[in-house]
C-alpha cells in the first residue's frame, strides 16, 4: 500500500435504512445492449451511474432519454458502450463529470474490497514523491514503514531518500512504471542531502511486495505528560472498520489515564469508512445520539426518493461500536489535528463534523478537499448494484469489475460542506525533507508544535522554519489498479 498514491480516498455509502426500505430503492428499466457485443461491463457501469452518480444530470451521456427503449435505441446503446477500447477508458471518458476528481474503477472487486479493509500486495514502504524544480527529476522519501512487512526487515526508515529504481533515475516519464509497474521486486537507489540537494550515495535497498499485507491504521498511540498536561497522541492512518474495537480500546486507555488533551495525527490518512469517522468523532467529543454528525446530499433521483418518504438523511454521534461496545469518549472541548494534503475524505469529515461542537486546532498543511462520499458497486442489479459481502454469490460471475463512483456530499450540522479546496490549517507548518523527524518523537516538528500550543512551552529547540519545504504544485491524476490519486510536489532548493 504505497500511500503517496493515496490509497482508496473513500467514504462508504450511508442510507437511512430505517426510513427508506429496499422496495423504495429501485432501478428503472432501461434499454439493453446486443448480448453478442461483449459490452456487459460497460452496460453495468452505465446503468449504475445513470441511477446513482452525484452528477448524473450534468453528464449528457447519462441522461435518461439518451437511449430510447426501441430496437434503434438498443443499437445506439450498444454502439455507445463499445465506443472505447476498454471498460476503464469508457468509464473515464464517457461517464465522468469534469469536476469529478475521485471516482474510479477496478477490474477485480475482490482486490478493491480487500484494499478497503487495508489488505493489499505491498512491500510496506509508505512514501511520497517530490519534484526538483525547473527539472523533470523526481525524489522519493519514506514516510513510514508498515510493521511485519518486507520493508521492516530492510535497513530503510522514515526520512530516507531515493532518486532511482533499478539503476534508472526517477523522472516524470518513468517513475510510474518503475515504482508502480508489474515487478514485485525492485531496488531503490538511495540518496543523501548534500548542501540541500539530494545526491545519490551509492547505497541500494531491494524490496519485495508480499500478498495480503494488512496495515493496522493505528500506527502509534501514546500519552505524553508535559507542562501539567496528559496529552493523548494518536497516529491514525486509515478509517478501517475492522479495527474499530481496537480504536475504542485506545480511547479507553486515554480515558483511564485521565488524558486532558488530544493530538490526532491524520497527516497520512486518506480516508475510509464514514461509520468509523463517526465512531472516532464520538470518542473525541461525546456520545449524544441526538447530535447530528453529518447530513448527506445525493443526486436528484435518490434525493427525490428520500423527499417522497419525508426522509432527511443524517447520521448522529454514536454511543456504541458496531459490535455493541460502549464508546470510550474523552468529552473534549478542543482537539489538535495534524494534516497534510494526504489528509482526505473521512479525515476531513472528522474535522468538519466536529467543528460545530468543539474547537479544532488544525496544524500542518491544508487537506485534500474531498467532501464527497462513494460506494463500491458491482454487477448485482437485484441489489441495485451495491456491493454486499453477503451477496457475493449473486454478483454476475462473468463480470468482476467494480466501480467506486461519488454518490453525494456530506454536510456538517451547520450545513457546511464547501471545502473542495481543502480545509485550511490554523497553524501552517509544512513537512521538510531536511527535518522530517521520527514519528512520535517529541521533537518531530508537527507534534512539537502541537505540544507547544497545548502547554505554552516548547519540548526542545525545534526549528520550525524548515530549510527545504515541499511546496504543492498542480496534481497529476492516474488510475492505478486501485484507481488511486497521485500527487507530486515541488522541492525548492536551498538558496
Amino acid at each position: 500500500m504505497l500511500k503517496y498514491f493515496e490509497k482508496a480516498l473513500l467514504l462508504s455509502l450511508f442510507i437511512c435504512t430505517s426510513c427508506v426500505t429496499e422496495d423504495d430503492i429501485y432501478l428503472p428499466d432501461t434499454v439493453n445492449p446486443n448480448p453478442e457485443a461483449g459490452v456487459q461491463v460497460q452496460d453495468f457501469m452505465w446503468k449504475a451511474m445513470n441511477f446513482w452518480y452525484f452528477w448524473q444530470t450534468d453528464v449528457e451521456n447519462l441522461a435518461d432519454d439518451t437511449f430510447p427503449r426501441t430496437s434503434e435505441g438498443a443499437d445506439m446503446y450498444t454502439e455507445f458502450l463499445a465506443s472505447e477500447n476498454s471498460p476503464g477508458e469508457f468509464f473515464d471518458n464517457k461517464l465522468l463529470f469534469s469536476e469529478d476528481r475521485f471516482s474510479f474503477y477496478n477490474d477485480d472487486y475482490v482486490e478493491l474490497t480487500q484494499s478497503l479493509a487495508g489488505i493489499s500486495k505491498s512491500n510496506g514502504m509508505e512514501f511520497g514523491l517530490v519534484r526538483i524544480p525547473n527539472s523533470d527529476q523526481i525524489v522519493g522519501y519514506v514516510r513510514y514503514i508498515i510493521p511485519n512487512s518486507d520493508a521492516e526487515s530492510k535497513p530503510i526508515d522514515r526520512g530516507d531518500l531515493f532518486t532511482g529504481v533499478n539503476g534508472s533515475s526517477l523522472n516524470d516519464s518513468n517513475y510510474i512504471n518503475l515504482l508502480f509497474g508489474s515487478n514485485d521486486t525492485y531496488t531503490l537507489n538511495m540518496a543523501t542531502l548534500v548542501d540541500g540537494k539530494p545526491e545519490p550515495n551509492g547505497e541500494e535497498i531491494t524490496l519485495t511486495k508480499q500478498d495480503n499485507l494488512q496495515e493496522n491504521p493505528i500506527y502509534l498511540d501514546d500519552i505524553i505528560e508535559k507542562g501539567g498536561k496528559k496529552i493523548g497522541y494518536l497516529i491514525y492512518n486509515g478509517f478501517t472498520n475492522e479495527f474499530d474495537e481496537q480504536l475504542n480500546e485506545v480511547f479507553g486507555r486515554f480515558k483511564t489515564k485521565n488524558v486532558t488533551d488530544l493530538v490526532l495525527d491524520l497527516r497520512y490518512n486518506p480516508g475510509g469508512s464514514v461509520n468509523t469517522a463517526r465512531l472516532l468523532s464520538s470518542m473525541i467529543y461525546g456520545t449524544n445520539p441526538d447530535d447530528v454528525f453529518l447530513k448527506a446530499r445525493y443526486n436528484d433521483k435518490y434525493q427525490k426518493i428520500l423527499e417522497n418518504n419525508k426522509t432527511d438523511v443524517q447520521d448522529y454521534f454514536a454511543d456504541k461500536t458496531g459490535n455493541g461496545s460502549s464508546i470510550n469518549s474523552l468529552n473534549l472541548k478542543k482537539v489538535y489535528v495534524l494534516t497534510t494534503q494526504s489528509s482526505a475524505s473521512a479525515s476531513e469529515l472528522v474535522i468538519n463534523g466536529l467543528t460545530p461542537y468543539m474547537e479544532i486546532v488544525q496544524i500542518g498543511e491544508k487537506t485534500r478537499g474531498k467532501n464527497e462520499f462513494s460506494v463500491t458497486m458491482v454487477d448485482d442489479r437485484e441489489n441495485n448494484y451495491l456491493y454486499s459481502p453477503k451477496r457475493v454469490d449473486k454478483i454476475n460471475s462473468d463480470n468482476r469489475w467494480a466501480i467506486q463512483p461519488l454518490l453525494g456530499r456530506n454536510e456538517n450540522a451547520d450545513g457546511f460542506s464547501d471545502y473542495t479546496a481543502g480545509l485550511i490549517p490554523d497553524i501552517e507548518l509544512k513537512e521538510s525533507l531536511s527535518n522530517l523527524g521520527a514519528l512520535g518523537d517529541l521533537n518531530e516538528p508537527l507534534l512539537a508544535k502541537a505540544i507547544q500550543e497545548i502547554t505554552g512551552a516548547t519540548t526542545a529547540k525545534v526549528d520550525f522554519s524548515v530549510a527545504i519545504p515541499m511546496e504543492n504544485i498542480t496534481s497529476s491524476k492516474l488510475h492505478t489498479p486501485l484507481g488511486d490519486t497521485m500527487y507530486v510536489t515541488d522541492l525548492p532548493m536551498v538558496q
